[in-house]
């Protein structure tokens, strides 16, 4: 195994196309936060304590439509569930030396893009490679958060509107391609569409504000596919590849007896 050293180099290698993908897209967010009434500096603190994208935008929206704090926090937290899943995949292919408080750091991390590229790396996760791979991802989503906020105040209004639909043109090459793949997700979508639509337009449904709307539609349409399409055994297994169900994983991590809830472990020199 390579030194701390090496390892955050090669992280930092990782993490730069991811970088260069969240630079971008974060510009989006950072103009609509200014243009939504929120500060510059209160913008990019947002980004640099969240990095949640998806999150951000719902959350920062919900904010300036006057959104109780309850659907803050539920939205935010049905949004990014996903995350709960992908920490416990990735503290599967840790290092057994890496300690609960390193842990700490890396969860801070742990992003849709960040988790494939760790899940893809060959052999057991460091906390030197982890902490290299988040660095740049970070810095990418602060620095292109603060950039579209300074840049909201001084292009044209019809620029800045421009870059309102970065966020949707990011989900559509995200979700158009899985619900051509699987047509369980492309039920799950128009499911999810056509409920929001009922819920907006439907004069039985205006009691229901954005936040609320999102969480009915999240939670319901998740249920009703998980009812309805459970993931196919086999299926699962070749989506979780190496380190899937069997136990075989990369440097037999899976099988390395590491609790995923560990907390005993002393810090390692």
């Amino acid at each position: 195994m390579r030194d701390g050293k090496g390892q955050f180099r090669q992280g930092l290698k990782d993490g730069v196309p991811v970088a260069l993908g969240y630079f971008s897209v974060s510009i989006a967010f950072g103009m609509m936060g200014v243009l939504l009434g929120r500060p510059v500096g209160e913008t990019v603190l947002v980004s640099l304590t969240n990095l949640t994208s998806a999150g951000q935008f719902a959350g920062v929206r919900l904010l300036a439509a006057g959104g109780t704090l309850v659907e803050l926090f539920l939205t935010t937290l049905i949004i990014n569930a996903r995350y709960f899943l992908m920490a416990l995949s990735v503290s599967q292919k840790l290092d057994p030396k890496v300690t609960w408080k390193e842990k700490l750091l890396i969860a801070f991390g742990i992003t849709d893009e960040i988790f494939a590229v760790s899940m893809g790396h060959k052999g057991a996760l460091t906390f030197w490679y982890m902490m290299g791979l988040i660095a740049l991802p970070v810095l990418g989503w602060t620095l292109g958060t603060y950039t579209g906020a300074v840049a909201s105040s001084v292009l044209p209004d019809s620029v800045t509107s421009a870059f309102g639909i970065a966020l949707y043109g990011m989900f559509i090459a995200i979700v158009v391609p899985a619900a051509k793949d699987h047509k369980n997700v492309f039920w799950a979508v128009a499911l999810s569409i056509l409920a929001s639509c009922v819920l907006f337009y439907a004069p039985w449904f205006s009691f229901l504000s954005d936040g609320w709307s999102v969480i009915v539609v999240t939670v319901g349409i998740s249920a009703l596919m998980a009812f309805i399409a459970p993931i196919d055994e086999q299926e699962r297994m070749d989506e979780d590849g190496d380190c899937g169900f069997d136990g075989d994983g990369p440097d037999d991590v899976c099988h390395s007896g590491e609790s995923v809830f560990d907390f005993s472990q002393e810090d390692h020199e």
